[in-house]
């Protein structure tokens, strides 16, 4: 792979540039000190230096890319693409494109997410799935400032969890099974935003975000 490095690159710029040759090496090593000196071979970074830009190791390796991956989905979907869609369609559109761009390294996926479940790693699990929710909605248009603010990323949060888990063991066409196991859970997220501004409009409690999201992670109960 060639260097697509700038002469004096920034840290940030050589976390950027190892990411996706650091994914694409995690299926076999998974994100550890081999994954990343054979990234680091492939983009033309000195093993020390690239060590440097990952300091907490395997973790920083896995949000490094799931940058990567938020930054080629806003790449291919900026805003202004999106507005002339219905907001569920962007959404789904949204997450389609992180199936799209993940379903090639399932295996670094998995490992990625074997990572994070440690407890010691579990802030930092939610701190991306909060940061890819969070980026999807603003590409979305949402502006909500309130309580939807964090429900609706707390909502999409899991069902872009749930749907990764789905893609892991999905050997069908295209994908075909985690598509529509997605659709299914936006249709959920589009009722209940409904319902939601329905019992606003009467003044009537707020709902419950947490019995919501165990009904999106359990749909049978």
């Amino acid at each position: 792979m060639a260097s697509i490095l700038p002469a004096d690159p920034t840290l940030d710029e050589i976390r950027a540039a190892l990411a996706p040759a650091i994914a694409a090496s995690a299926a076999f090593d998974g994100f550890g000190d081999a994954a990343l000196a054979d990234a680091a071979a492939r983009v033309g970074v000195d093993i020390d230096v690239a060590r440097l830009a990952f300091p907490g190791g395997g973790r920083d390796m896995v949000d490094a890319w799931f940058a990567d991956v938020d930054a080629q989905m806003a790449a291919k979907w900026p805003a202004e693409k999106l507005a002339v869609l219905k907001i569920r369609e962007r959404i789904t559109t949204l997450v389609e494109a992180r199936i799209d761009l993940i379903a090639p390294h399932r295996e670094s996926l998995r490992r990625a997410l074997s990572l994070l479940a440690l407890p010691t790693n579990a802030p930092h699990a939610a701190r991306l799935g909060w940061r890819a929710a969070d980026l999807m909605w603003r590409l979305a248009g949402d502006t909500a400032t309130d309580y939807n603010h964090y429900s609706k990323r707390a909502i999409l949060g899991a069902v872009y969890g749930s749907t990764m888990a789905v893609l892991l063991n999905d050997e069908s066409d295209g994908f075909a099974e985690t598509r529509a196991f997605l659709g299914r859970r936006i249709d959920q997220v589009m009722r209940f935003e409904g319902w939601k501004h329905r019992r606003a409009a009467r003044g009537t409690d707020r709902p419950s975000l947490a019995r919501f999201v165990g009904r999106l992670r359990y749909p049978g109960r």
